[in-house]
C-alpha cells in the first residue's frame, strides 16, 4: 500500500529526509517513530502529497504521489498533529464541510459521517461550536474527518494527543479495527502506545530509517550484561565468536573488570549461560552477569543515542 524508495528532502541544503526507503502492505498498523527534528513530519508530508521530494519516489495503493497527488490524497486520510478544524463551525456543520471536499455524494454523505461520528464518540456533541470542545474532543473531529471517506491508507500524526486514558484505549481500539480496512502509519512519541497498537515499527533520527522490524522481532533480540576481569582485547573475540552473536560493546574498566554488552539474535538460545561458559573455561571472575530484555525504549534510545548497529534494523519480511 506504501512504497517509499530512496526518499530525500532538504530544506535550503539542509537534509531533513536522508534516502528513506520501506514498504507498507494492506492492513499493517506501522508505528513511526523518531526524536524532534527527525525527519517523521517531512516523510508524512510527502506521502499525503503536501510536499515534493528533492530525490526518490513514493507509490500510494498503486499511484505515484507525484504523478497524481489529487488521486492520492482521495484514497488517503490524513490527521496532522495539530487537527485541521475550524473553531468557529459546530461539529456536524464541520464534517459536512469537509463531505464536500471530499465530494461525496448525497447518497452515501449521511451514512459516512453517521459512521465517522459513531466511531469516534462525537454523537453527544454534534452541535457544539468546535471551538468550545476539549482539546481531546477536538482531537476527535479531527480523527472523524480522517476516516470520514473510508480510506485505504490513514496517516496520524499523534492521533492520542490530549486525550485522557479512557479516550486513549478507545482511540487505540478504533484504530486496530479501521486496519480491517485500511493500512495505518501511526506517528508518535509514546512508545507503549506503539507497543500496544502497532505490530511494526519504523524509527528515523537524523531523516534516515534506522530500523525497520516487527515488534515480536526485536523483543526476540537476546541481550546480556557481563562485568568480567579479563582485557577487552583478549574477552571481546571470545564473546564475539559465539553462536548467534551480532554484537560485543565494550564499556568501562573498573578495577580489573571490564563491562561487556553481548547482542544476540535469540535464535540460537540464551546468552547468558554461554558467556559464564566460557568464562570458567578461561578462568576468568564475573562480577556481573544478567539478561538485558530488549524494550522498544532500549532500541530506540539506542538509535537516538547514536548507538545503533545493524541488528537494530531487522527487514520486515512479508510486510510488502
Amino acid at each position: 500500500m506504501i512504497e517509499a524508495k530512496s526518499l530525500s528532502k532538504s530544506y535550503e541544503q539542509v537534509p531533513a529526509l536522508q534516502e528513506a526507503s520501506f514498504s507498507i502492505g494492506a492492513g499493517e498498523v506501522v508505528g513511526l517513530l523518531g526524536p524532534n527534528g527527525a525527519g517523521k513530519s517531512t516523510l508524512m508530508k510527502i506521502l499525503t502529497g503536501y510536499l515534493h521530494p528533492s530525490g526518490g519516489s513514493a507509490v500510494v495503493d498503486g499511484i505515484d504521489v507525484l504523478a497524481d497527488p489529487l488521486a492520492v490524497q482521495s484514497r488517503i486520510g490524513y490527521l496532522p498533529e495539530n487537527a485541521p478544524v475550524y473553531p468557529d463551525m459546530v461539529v456536524q456543520e464541520y464534517l459536512q464541510f469537509v463531505a464536500d471536499l471530499r465530494e461525496l455524494g448525497a447518497d452515501q454523505r449521511g451514512a459516512l459521517i453517521g459512521e465517522a461520528v459513531r466511531r469516534t464518540g462525537l454523537e453527544s456533541h454534534l452541535v457544539r461550536p468546535i471551538g468550545e470542545l476539549s482539546k481531546g474532543y477536538r482531537q476527535r473531529v479531527g480523527l472523524a474527518q480522517a476516516i470520514l471517506h473510508r480510506p485505504r491508507v490513514l496517516i496520524l500524526d499523534e492521533a492520542t494527543s490530549g486525550l485522557d486514558p479512557t479516550q486513549i484505549v478507545e482511540i487505540r481500539a478504533l484504530i486496530k479495527s479501521l486496519a480491517k480496512q485500511a493500512t495505518v502509519l501511526l506517528s508518535t512519541h509514546i512508545l507503549p502506545e506503539v507497543e500496544l497498537t502497532c505490530e511494526r515499527v519504523l524509527v528515523i533520527n537524523e531523516g534516515r530509517v534506522f530500523a525497520d522490524a516487527r515488534l515480536d522481532a526485536l523483543r526476540s533480540r537476546d541481550v546480556a550484561v557481563a562485568r568480567i576481569d579479563a582485557h577487552p582485547d583478549q574477552a571481546r573475540p571470545a564473546l564475539e565468536r559465539i553462536t548467534g552473536v551480532s554484537e560485543v560493546r565494550v564499556g568501562a574498566r573498573v578495577e580489573g573488570f571490564t563491562s561487556f554488552r553481548v547482542t544476540g539474535s535469540g535464535e540460537h538460545g540464551a546468552l547468558c549461560p554461554k558467556i559464564y561458559d566460557i568464562a570458567r573455561q578461561q578462568g576468568w571472575r564475573l562480577a556481573e552477569l544478567r539478561d538485558d530484555p530488549q524494550t522498544l525504549e532500549s532500541v530506540f534510545r539506542s538509535i537516538v543515542e547514536g548507538r545503533a548497529t545493524a541488528g537494530a534494523s531487522t527487514e520486515a519480511g512479508a510486510a510488502a
